[in-house]
């Protein structure tokens, strides 16, 4: 009796190996270019994950929809697929995307097709010019080199981006490292609208008593009265222990942007690196859906006490490194877990 029960406690403990195995295990990404468009699909196995778009009619490149593990996009529909109930404010806010408001004066942020032709000259692009990299496998890589420039294509900063995908079970990963080289001199001004950003969908916005503009099922603008969104549903919270809309303005090592979206709870989380300009970097976030972390916005932030005006000489550069997570399942990521993949990004 004794040896059948070390048998069966050996079998046990080898399931639960397995099953840990298992878990942990990553997932094959594969990287597929549309043919005759400047847009890369990034699959998890057969499931779409997010799609690299860097067309001529954008003002900059982003990652377009980002889909949870259970196919539901986090990210919302409008102004380049609008679904019934997107809001329609801010129409720059597309996806994931990386660029600030206030580089020499122009306002890379804000730009986009709602901007009237007289205004452009006060705004800049980011215009990719040469994918460097597609590369599947555990980790996929996508890696590019763009150009910041303003409205006669003098450039002002050369970027090179490198992605680095992964999956496991219901966890995705995106990581994104960016150098910015000052082909001219270059000042990065004090102000809000930046860094790198991601806006959700309508259920992971915190809900609000302010009167909001959502599509119809037909495409028309219809005005929602505060306090009568059913559909929102989300909150935040921050290393630092921050909750809802307090986070905005202030420090953490991460946020994460959680709510119910179909059956499943849903987080969206964004992590800083500890060799970021000014880390913990202040956070962006506004429970409308804009989910963004700025560490040179300080000024706005902590109200006019302090400013991180960044300059980079002609041949300087500046690297910023951030990791986004998508994650659903029955109850939203822990901030154990969270810190976790705060530690092993840290190291990378």
């Amino acid at each position: 009796m004794l040896k059948v029960a070390r048998v069966i406690a050996l079998a046990v403990i080898c399931t639960a190996s397995l099953l840990v195995a298992h878990a942990q295990r990553r997932e094959l990404i594969r990287l597929v270019k549309e043919s005759k468009t400047n847009k890369i699909n990034i699959f998890v196995g057969e499931k779409l994950f997010t799609s690299f778009l860097y067309p001529d009619t954008l003002e900059k490149p982003v990652l377009y929809p980002v889909n949870a593990s259970n196919g539901v996009a986090v990210t919302r529909g409008f102004p380049l697929n609008t679904k019934p109930g997107d809001p329609i404010d801010h129409p720059h806010h597309i996806g994931i995307w990386f660029n600030f408001e206030n580089v020499n004066g122009l306002d890379f942020w804000n730009n986009s097709y709602a901007i009237p032709p007289e205004r452009k000259p006060k705004y800049g692009w980011v215009k990719t010019d040469k994918i460097l990299e597609t590369t599947g496998g555990q980790t996929g890589v996508l890696a590019y080199h763009a150009n910041w420039t303003d409205h006669k294509n003098k450039v002002l900063l050369e970027e090179t981006t490198r992605y680095e995908f992964s999956a496991s079970g219901s966890q995705r990963i995106i990581d994104r490292f960016t150098t910015l080289t000052a082909s001219t001199e270059v000042v990065f001004t004090d102000v809000k609208d930046g860094l790198f950003a991601i806006r959700v969908a309508h259920e992971l916005q915190i809900p609000t008593d302010e009167d909001q503009k959502f599509t119809d099922d037909k495409g028309n603008v219809t005005v929602v009265k505060g306090g009568t969104d059913k559909v929102a549903n989300g909150n935040m919270l921050s290393s630092a222990g921050k909750a809802g809309n307090e986070v905005w303005g202030t420090r953490a090592a991460w946020v994460k942007m959680f709510g119910k979206m179909s059956a499943d709870s849903v987080t969206v989380a964004i992590i800083d690196h500890p060799k970021n300009v000014n880390y913990p970097t202040y956070w962006h976030a506004r429970g409308y859906g804009l989910f963004a972390a700025n560490p040179l916005g300080e000024k706005v932030f902590t109200n006019d006490q302090k400013s991180t005006n960044l300059k980079l000489n002609k041949g300087e550069s500046v690297t910023f490194k951030h990791r986004l997570v998508v994650d659903n399942g029955s109850k939203s990521i822990s901030p154990e877990t969270l810190n976790k993949l705060a530690s092993s990004f840290g190291k990378m």
